[in-house]
């Protein structure tokens, strides 16, 4: 099949099995060309808790999918690629949180969204790259427990008086973006402005003209007057960025700003996954009551 057979066959099946394609923004630009929706990890699994569609086919990676079967265990969930994980959210695990909360008894434990539905089920609240200083200090409490990203954690610390206890995780990808590549770019490109993710580390973010999620750099590009700007995050994202602003220019500070596992799905994925409704995730329901909990509690904070 041709990719254009391939994509015609994708939106019949889709229409067939009254399915809803969402698409993360570090995907493939062909799988966001074909995504009903794309967005962040939880923009799009609250879009699926939305949506009247019994089939969410989340192209994404398993955290995200499994976000989804939280919020809408009802509807049948199929990730594409099921080896399609996170380095991040692997790094901890509930019995090493469970250890952690012992060593410091009383703290709220607020967890990335970018983690499985075991630990999430092990905290107290969630939040977002967008929301995660305002999750933090909407608590009463002095001290938190920030779990899993140690550079998100950082950025948090410095935006609140409380005192943060890190986990020592990271994404791999935003962690090997290197100050002089920054500065190379900045230097190449004069007058370019530079948004940076909370993930990248702290003296990335030093270098910032803007730190935001990556629906916040969506919205920041599209507000600001400047013609050029060197993002700071996954390579993806350019697609929609350059879709919406045609007139400006993105440059990518390293060519290794790519996630392995986001590049995973392909055109030939989405349709298998839709000829065989599967892989399918689940999530315990013993699991997914806790771990809703705390997806709820982030969601009566508003993002930015």
């Amino acid at each position: 099949m041709t990719q254009e057979e391939i994509i015609q066959e994708i939106r019949r099946l889709a229409k067939e099995r009254n399915a809803l394609l969402l698409a993360h923004n570090y995907q493939r630009d062909e799988i966001q060309a074909i995504a009903d929706i794309t967005g962040d990890s939880l923009g799009l699994s609250m879009e699926a808790a939305r949506t009247d569609k019994q089939v969410i086919v989340f192209c994404g990676v398993h955290f995200m999918a499994e976000s989804a079967a939280i919020l809408s265990p009802e509807k049948i969930v199929l990730l594409p690629r099921a080896d399609a994980g996170c380095p991040m959210a692997d790094m901890v695990t509930p019995e090493g949180l469970r250890e952690m909360k012992a060593r410091l008894p009383g703290r709220p434990v607020v967890t990335y969204v970018n983690s499985t539905a075991a630990v999430k089920a092990e905290s107290d609240i969630c939040c977002t790259s967008a929301n995660a200083v305002k999750v933090v200090n909407s608590l009463d409490a002095d001290e938190v427990i920030l779990v899993p990203d140690r550079n998100l954690g950082h950025y948090i610390a410095a935006h609140t008086d409380k005192k943060c206890h890190l986990w020592e995780g990271f994404c791999p990808t935003h962690d090997r973006l290197q100050v002089a590549e920054v500065k190379r770019a900045l230097a190449e490109h004069p007058g370019a402005l530079f948004m940076a993710h909370p993930e990248c580390p702290p003296e990335i973010l030093e270098l910032a003209h803007h730190i935001c999620s990556t629906s916040g750099m969506y919205d920041y590009a599209l507000r600001s007057q400047a013609k050029k700007f060197i993002v700071g995050t996954e390579a993806g994202i350019l697609y929609r960025l350059r879709k919406e602003n045609p007139g400006k220019e993105f440059i990518l500070p390293s060519p290794r700003l790519i996630c392995p596992n986001m590049k995973l799905t392909s055109l030939e994925d989405v349709l298998r996954c839709l000829q065989t409704m599967s892989p399918q995730i689940t999530v315990a329901p013993d699991i997914r009551e806790r771990a809703k909990i705390t997806l709820d509690r982030m969601l009566a904070v508003p993002r930015d």
